[in-house]
């Protein structure tokens, strides 16, 4: 790991300014302390200066003003659970400056606006913590991705145009936020694009502003109106269009404003999101099928059909299904019977417990892992019978979940569609018990093969992970490699949100084997294709960053003082 080449001279009198700011207990500076923050979930890690906890906004801005003052790279973190290693430091770059966390995760508060239409959303908001808001007043999110079991909070979903399964929403995004940039002076200042009014001149009075922010004092009259109610949004009709171009990117420019696809590249004290009808019973089919092309004429028949859009439509592959149902059974128990809350506390005591035993000799970072392994391994099978059935019968499946007034209509389709002779898939009607394990099924792939690459990190090289979107008219949905990369791979699952066609691939390379050289090929291959990558989890440390998002990075941070080296670009003040 990179050590960044200067210390503050300074150094003491810094870490007192910060512990005047949070308290001495929330300022992290030894490296056991600083590694489940430091190190990313799936990749990434380097050593900080320092982890500031502040749990107000007020301490939040404090706190940027003495990194400012004092020449800090500064990485604003909620949750840490990004997949691209993009929300700590390099292990591989040079910095010249030392490397400050700023972890909002302390800061979880929610305030439901214009009769819950809309949602104000804080800095470290879990993504869990919106949705049991929201559930009161009988709303949903604006989004619903998998690693919400985990703790991804709602801003980091906006800052990296996180997708998710929601068809007829798109990706996180909103124009509306409160937010601080480094200007071209290296002056900090506050914007307030949040349609809230938080008294005269909130920019000039920014600890007022945030103040009042963070104890909702305003008034109806100050906050502007909401969008009409709906299901969906503008991208259900943009995504009925089966044209050459991917649905979904990051890189999408549509899709690009301030703090939606910063990428951390400002410090965002809080998002105004939408909010939508709750659905109410819906209705999930589980379909299987030995035949990609069969899934993708389902997809064109339902985008081209007159009813509204299905809820979501999530592919998983047989190797997928393996891999989480072996290896994500713990997460699957936790919230099955337990509680996205209990999860998310499970996830952090094992990141902290990897973290303690990783100096050890002979245990190494996994500890934690290897023993909730072996431990969930005793438990019988939780999957359901007729899911294990399509499981050992065909090597596709696709979980498509309709509004229940759909129910009817969807049923009868795909019964006409698997009654030509020339299909030979079939699906049954989940259910709540079925939907509910389908789901967690899908939504553990991620976590499992990241279990499964722990485990056996000694007889592998390592993970590779592919985020891609694909052409909306591409047939040819399901990849098939060459034989000199295929013969490269230990294992390989395919898993995603396919009326989106982002297509989540990983890949475990056999040992001796240069994973950021077949990292390359691979995507060389997908964008010969006509694909975009990365599609939802944004460039962190694995994707080369395109000239026009290095572009509008730089125009969010001139002094490239916010989490730098992203793509793979300068870490370097002023992006020398």
């Amino acid at each position: 790991m990179t050590e960044p080449e200067q210390t503050p001279t300074n150094a003491h009198e810094v870490i007192e300014a910060f512990k005047k700011i949070v308290g001495s207990k929330y300022v992290l500076t030894s490296l056991r302390a600083t590694t489940p923050y430091s190190r990313g979930y799936r990749f990434g890690g380097g050593p900080v200066f320092a982890v500031v906890r502040p749990d107000t906004l007020v301490d939040m801005w404090k706190t940027l003003q003495v990194c400012a003052a004092n020449n800090l790279i500064v990485i604003p973190q909620a949750s840490n659970t990004g997949l691209t290693g993009g929300s700590g430091p390099s292990p591989d770059q040079q910095y010249d400056r030392p490397v400050v966390i700023v972890s909002t995760h302390r800061i979880n508060q929610v305030f439901l606006i214009n009769d819950a239409r809309e949602a104000i959303s804080l800095a470290g908001t879990p993504l869990t913590h919106l949705t049991d808001v929201l559930a009161q007043a009988h709303r949903e999110p604006h989004s619903v991705i998998g690693s919400t079991s985990i703790g991804a909070s709602v801003i980091g979903g906006i800052s990296n145009n996180s997708g998710g399964s929601q068809i007829r929403k798109g990706p996180a995004f909103t124009r509306e936020a409160i937010y601080a940039r480094v200007n071209e002076q290296g002056k900090v200042e506050l914007v307030n694009h949040l349609g809230i009014s938080l008294g005269d001149n909130a920019e000039d009075n920014p600890e007022d502003a945030l103040d009042r922010l963070q104890h909702g004092d305003w008034e109806a009259a100050d906050v502007t109106p909401p969008p009409e109610d709906s299901n969906e949004t503008e991208y259900a009709k943009h995504l009925r269009e089966i044209v050459p171009s991917p649905a979904r990117y990051n890189a999408n420019p549509e899709y690009l404003y301030e703090a939606s696809g910063s990428a951390g590249n400002l410090m965002v004290f809080a998002v105004r999101t939408r909010t939508f009808p709750l659905e109410v019973n819906p209705a999930m089919f589980y379909i299987g099928t030995n035949s990609p092309h069969e899934l993708e004429a389902i997809r064109r028949m339902m985008l081209k059909s007159d009813m509204p859009l299905p809820i979501s439509g999530e592919y998983m592959g047989r190797s997928a299904f393996d891999m989480a149902e072996r290896y994500g059974k713990d997460t699957f128990i936790f919230l099955k019977f337990l509680s996205p809350k209990v999860q998310t506390v499970m996830f952090a005591f094992k990141t902290w417990a990897n973290g303690l035993f990783a100096k050890i000799p002979g245990i190494g970072p996994t500890f934690a892992d290897t023993v909730s392994q072996a431990i969930f391994s005793i438990f019988p099978k939780q999957l359901p019978q007729r899911m294990m059935q399509y499981r050992n019968r065909f090597e596709h499946h696709l979980l498509l979940t309709v509004s229940a007034g759909q129910k009817d209509q969807c049923e009868h389709m795909l019964r006409d569609f698997f009654a030509k002779p020339e299909y030979g898939g079939d699906f049954f009607v989940c259910t709540p018990d079925e939907a509910k394990s389908a789901n967690l099924n899908r939504f553990g792939a991620a976590s499992a093969a990241t279990r499964y690459a722990e485990l056996k990190r000694r007889h592998i090289a390592g993970l590779i992970p592919i985020d891609v979107a694909l052409r909306r008219d591409d047939e040819d949905w399901l990849e098939v490699l060459p034989k000199e990369i295929e013969d490269q791979l230990e294992v390989k699952a395919y898993y995603g949100h396919f009326f989106c066609h982002v297509m989540h691939q990983d890949y475990v390379a056999k040992q001796g084997v240069d994973t950021k050289k077949l990292h390359d090929q691979i995507q060389q291959l997908l964008e010969a294709r006509g694909a975009r990558l990365p599609a939802e989890h944004n460039y962190g440390r694995l994707y080369h960053l395109p000239p026009e998002m290095e572009q509008h990075f730089k125009e969010l941070d001139p002094t490239n003082t916010f989490n730098p080296g992203l793509g793979g670009t300068s870490t370097l003040k002023n992006w020398a």
